[in-house]
Parts: C-alpha cells; structure tokens; sequence
C-alpha cells in the first residue's frame, strides 16, 4: 500500500522542518465546553481584517439562543427509548432515528431502494411502431392505452402532494417517515414514467394530463381523492384530538386503501393483460415496475393505518368501521365505473363485468386487511394470471422484454 512518504522521497520529515511563523499549538482539551466565542475583535487579530458582513454573522451568533428551537422537545438531556415512539402526536425528538420502533417501516424503506429504477431503461421501440401502426392496435385496445395514460398521469402527483404536504407532517414516527420520503420519491419517478410513455408515443401531452377533469370516469376518481386531502392539507391542521386523529385516518384509508388499493386496479390489469399479448410491452414493463412499487405502498399504508388503530383503540369506534366501509364501496363502484368507461365491449380477454367480480375480490381484501367484515360473499379472482406478474421473485420479466436482477428486498407478498 502507497504511504505518503513516497510522495516527498526527496524532502526531510515532516517533523524535522520548522513550524510555520502563523502556527500555533493547539490549547490543551478543557473538561468543561465553554461557548463558542465570535469576538470581532479577537478575530481580527488573529486573521487579519474582516468584512461588514462577516461582522455581522459574528455579532449574530453572539446572541443565539438554541432553546427556542428544542422547547417543544419536552425531553431535557434523556435519550429516546422505544417506548416514547408512536405512529401520531408523539412528543420525542422525531431527528433520531434510532432506536426503531417499528422495525417493519424501515425494512420496507430499505427494500424500496433495493427496487430502484428509472422510465429510461425501458426500450420503447416496439411500442412506437405498433403506436403509429395504423393496424398495430384496436380502437378499444387504443382507448385503454388512452385512458389509462390520462388517469395515472396526474394520480400519482395527487399521492405524492398528499404524502408531502399532509402525511409526512402528522406521522410522528421518524422510521416511518424515512419510508415516505422513498414512496414520495417513487411517487416522482411513477409521475415521470406516464410522461415518458406519453411523450414516446406522440401523444397530445395536454389532453392526455388534463384527462382528469375532462372525462367523467376519470375526474371522478380523482375528485374523490381529493376530497380527502383538502382538510390535511391545510397547513394549521394538527391531530391530538379524536375528530382530528380520525381524520388523518381516513386520509390513510382514501389514499393507501382506496387511491392506490382499488383506484389503480382496473388499468393495471388492462395494461398488463396487453403485455401478455405482446402488445406495447414497453409501457406494460413500466406498469410492472409500478405496481411492484404500489405493492409495497399499500402494504405501508395497511400497516400504519392498523398500528393508529392499536395504539389508539378509541378511534376504531363502531360508527367509523361504518364510515371506513363506505369508502372502501364507494371506491370499488367509483372503479366500477371506470371499467366500464374504458371496456365498452370485450377487450383483451376481458370486460367490465369480469373487472367488476375483480374488483369486488380487491375490495373484500382491503375490508378484511382492516379488519372490517367483507361485502361481496363469494368474490372470485377471474383473473388468476395477475397472481403471478405479481410474483415479484421471479429472476426475469414477465414480458421477456429484458432480464431484470430483482434484489431480495423485491420478495413481497401483494395481496
């Protein structure tokens, strides 16, 4: 190994050569730390002249006060403990990070950045040509393709604006909230695919992202979501109260149970039904990689609504079971709906009446992950090939399109 000898074989020892006229011993180590000390006029002596401006600084920070900004702390000199942790109005220092509560949030944190990718990597090529192909696709298969563009564009900016501006402020668990900067940042990546595949195919990129308050079926969807995102988005809103508590909770449910647990189901299986067909398997690989994305969003959300819930047992009162139900079926007969909308006929082995019993299969799971009675006796999953694109263990594309290294952390269970 090099040492720094060799880099001056022609000089004497460092040691051996006078100490500069300007330095100066270092002052022996104190027991007690004094404060750090600005004088102006010290200074200049030492280094020479200063500015106004430098002065200034100095004469600034002869007077900080750290206190103000730790008052709300209420923790003096003790170190967290786990115990002092919890998922809302906890009062322990929310900059340490350690030691972990809720080991879950930071496994699922590291996991998302072990499933890191980018829209580029994936080869547009074939899908351009089909695209542009006067008989490459069906007018129903184009209309899916439309639709689907139209409405995911903008749904993930409304998650990411929720996640930033609301969720991030009110979960008051620092693992947890390491895991929603990584969704957030997926958020970005999702929002920046849908415009990749968009501008690939040489679409109308202002009727495409303007979709959602165009078309009924799609401002729909989004209108619900946003309703529940007005009150936390309110930058005076706080919890610590049961109606407050409780309103962050069914901003939880709309946006992890409803937006990204039922909202998104429709189009994915559409899409990734057109890549089994070998058709635009560039924005069907992209979709993949999206919903092995929300996969794991909504097993967070699942898991945090469910820790509110124990930690919290007076939230989980009988009339808001009640009301987290209503919004569990208002989303599944919002997407419904939008099935409908976007399969007028028959299309890609599919149609809106099979989507419906799917979708009554999605919502009977969400109800059942939240521990609420199911509502749809019998649901069935008519489309059993989803079970394995969703296998994320699998060492190769489900579309053959490349070979895709998936890490461990990429193992997860989606239903």
């Amino acid at each position: 190994m090099l040492s720094w000898d060799e880099f001056h074989q022609d000089e004497a020892p460092a040691q051996s050569k006078p100490a500069p006229a300007a330095y100066k011993e270092p002052e022996p180590a104190v027991k007690e730390q004094a404060a750090p000390s600005y004088n102006t006029a010290a200074s200049a002596s030492d280094s020479g002249p200063v500015s106004d401006a430098v002065k200034a600084a100095r004469e600034s920070l002869e007077h900080l006060d750290p206190a103000p900004g730790l008052e709300e702390l209420e923790m003096g000199a003790a170190r967290i403990e786990v115990d002092d942790k919890r998922m809302i109005n906890c009062r322990a220092d929310l900059n340490q990070l350690v030691p972990f509560k809720y080991d879950w949030a930071w496994q699922k944190y590291q996991d998302g950045c072990a499933n890191h990718w980018m829209p580029q990597e994936v080869n547009m090529t074939a899908d351009i040509a089909l695209w542009k192909s006067r008989d490459g696709l069906t007018d129903d298969e184009r209309r899916i393709v439309m639709r689907n563009l139209g409405y995911f564009s903008t749904a993930d900016s409304l998650v990411a604006n929720n996640l930033v501006l609301a969720i991030y402020r009110l979960i008051t668990n620092p693992e947890c909230r390491q895991y929603i900067l990584r969704q957030a940042f997926e958020e970005a990546i999702h929002t920046h695919a849908y415009q990749y595949c968009i501008e690939s195919l040489g679409m109308d990129e202002a009727e495409v992202f303007n979709m959602y308050r165009e078309l009924p079926s799609v401002a729909n969807k989004a209108a619900w979501s946003l309703k529940h995102t007005q009150t936390l988005g309110d930058p005076t809103f706080n919890t610590g109260t049961p109606e407050t508590d409780q309103e962050l909770l069914r901003n939880l449910i709309a946006f992890y149970a409803v937006t990204e647990g039922i909202f998104f189901y429709c189009g994915f299986s559409q899409i990734l039904s057109m890549g089994r067909r070998n058709k635009m398997t560039g924005v069907a690989e992209q979709f993949q990689y999206i919903l092995r994305d929300e996969s794991m969003h909504l097993n967070f959300g699942i898991d945090v609504i469910n820790q509110i819930k124990l930690e919290n047992p007076h939230l989980w009162t009988p009339e808001f079971q009640k009301e987290a139900t209503q919004m569990i079926l208002e989303g599944t007969e919002l997407e419904i709906a939008y099935a409908r909308d976007t399969m007028p006929r028959g299309v890609l082995g599919m149609n809106a009446a099979m989507m419906e019993e799917y979708l009554h299969f999605i919502a009977n799971r969400r109800l059942a992950q939240l521990g609420l009675k199911e509502q749809y006796p019998g649901a069935k999953n008519p489309f059993p090939w989803m079970s394995e694109i969703m296998d994320l263990r699998k060492e190769k594309n489900f579309f053959e399109t490349r070979v895709i290294e998936y890490q461990t952390g990429g193992a997860l269970n989606w239903d």
